[in-house]
């Protein structure tokens, strides 16, 4: 089996081989992917180093046809990568797809972005006197991506680090090395000149400990745990580096009893259940009044035991497995605290077999939750929902604003009154009216809230706030 390298100062690189997993089927080996060490990753920051002078002076024509080209390939591959991204991650194939489209389509919006890099003119109090604002890179951008976005993620934070003029030093997560291996041989046969985009796959503990060490990063954008994000955030004070952090959520859903109870039920499962639950804007609290409370439930169930786990590549499949054990034991668990707590397990929470071997996991619902639980507290990041019966619309804000985190919260209702109040009042980054808590654009601003993020929003024209500093220059006429 061929060993997928690390990328470092324009040469492929190897070492130890690590097996990459299908969670539909064990027995399935993605690829090999090669380990990188401490050592390697000191060296692909001292690459990215020093080639950040002449990229971060390269023309906007150079970067945008290369982002273009990398667009370009992503879209035209968008099949063979998204059957990649479904066998390492256990997303269906139709999400794999439609992630590798949402990749293709923000390497298209920053190559854009090139060409629309602007400034400020303005004059000064004082006469005779000019005053230019511009945005620079950063410098050497880490960039550290986690396993249940495998391509979105890091093309997220990839392309406009790129646009923008730094140089970059990537690490995936160690569990979906594939696709990040694929959209760096693409930008790197695009053009990139060597050690604008660096590549050391391998664990946290080592290749991310050295990128947090480096005094020679000037930024890093990390998504993950609450944590690791900490450790990030310690790390990168030290060394006076900026930092970037998406953390997860605990997402409310609020249904009322105005609802359309067909949205309400798609929007509560397509929140909760999709993409196996793995999503941090995923919705594992659903928050509903007293009105519509047992019609739901019921209508819930019943769309439930439709829903089909099974093989992610498997045609008629809504749901894949869990993306390996440690993450079905974590789910397990909290299925099994849920039930301790006195929520009552109403639908699910099954480990099922299939005619491949996988971490399969029947969605949960718990009903009668109270807020105050771990299930309805703690991020389970797994298919596994829980109810929480409220009096009325105001009690149903209080309990959706009581949550450490505030990424995406959501409602379900038919009254403009309570749809542009909950807008105003929800504290999260991001608001949903009758639509799921998961699924953004790409050219808008992603991030949340209170324990979710930190820094400036990611996507979008705002990815400027990390991506560069701003300088003020002034001139005498």
């Amino acid at each position: 089996m061929t060993l997928h390298q690390n990328l470092i100062a324009g040469e492929w690189v190897g070492g130890d081989g690590v097996a990459n997993i299908n969670p539909s089927n064990t027995n399935d080996v993605v690829g090999e992917y090669a380990r990188a060490s401490a050592e390697d990753a000191k060296a692909a920051i001292a690459a990215a180093k020093a080639a950040f002078p002449a990229w971060s002076r390269s023309g906007i024509l150079e970067r945008h046809a290369i982002l273009k080209k990398t667009a370009d390939e992503i879209m035209a591959r968008k099949d063979e990568l998204g059957r990649l991204l479904s066998r390492e991650e256990g997303k269906t194939l139709a999400e794999g797809i439609g992630e590798t489209v949402r990749a293709g389509q923000i390497f298209d919006f920053f190559a854009g972005e090139c060409l629309r890099l602007a400034g400020e003119v303005v004059p000064s109090v004082r006469p005779n006197i000019g005053v230019e604002i511009t945005r620079e890179p950063v410098g050497v951008v880490g960039i550290i991506t986690p396993w249940n976005f495998p391509i979105a993620i890091p093309a997220w934070k990839i392309a406009p680090a790129l646009a923008y003029g730094n140089t970059v030093v990537f690490k995936p997560a160690e569990l979906v090395p594939g696709c990040s291996w694929a959209i760096v041989d693409i930008l790197h046969r695009a053009g990139l000149p060597k050690g604008v985009l660096n590549l050391v796959m391998g664990k946290g503990s080592v290749v991310g400990q050295a990128m947090l060490d480096s005094p020679d990063i000037q930024a890093i954008t990390f998504t993950g745990s609450v944590g690791t994000g900490k450790r990030v955030a310690t790390a990168s004070v030290e060394h006076n580096r900026k930092f970037q952090l998406e953390m997860g959520g605990k997402n409310p859903f609020v249904v009322l009893d105005d609802a359309d109870l067909s949205v309400a039920v798609e929007a509560a499962v397509n929140s909760a259940f999709f993409s196996t639950g793995q999503r941090c804007t995923a919705s594992s609290r659903i928050i509903v009044t007293e009105g519509i409370h047992d019609r739901f439930v019921a209508a819930m169930g019943e769309r439930m035991q439709g829903l089909v786990v099974d093989d992610a590549l498997k045609a008629g499949t809504h749901i894949g497995p869990v993306v390996d054990q440690g993450q079905l034991n974590q789910d397990t668990d909290y299925i099994a605290i849920g039930k301790q707590e006195g929520a009552q397990l109403a639908f699910g929470g099954e480990l099922i077999t299939r005619d491949t071997p996988g971490f399969y996991l029947q969605p949960a619902l718990f009903t009668e939750a109270t807020n105050a639980m771990r299930i309805s507290r703690e991020e389970i990041f797994g298919p596994v929902a829980a109810v929480i019966r409220v009096k009325d619309y105001d009690e149903a804000l209080a309990v959706a604003n009581d949550t450490p985190f505030g990424l995406s919260s959501g409602i379900a209702t038919t009254s403009l009154k309570h749809a542009t109040h909950f807008k105003r009042n929800a504290e999260a980054g991001m608001v949903m009216v009758n639509l799921p808590t998961a699924g953004v654009d790409f050219h808008v601003p992603f991030g949340g809230r209170k324990g979710s993020s930190y820094g400036p929003r990611e996507q979008g024209k705002y990815a400027a706030e990390f991506y560069t500093t701003v300088k003020t220059a002034y001139t005498l006429a």
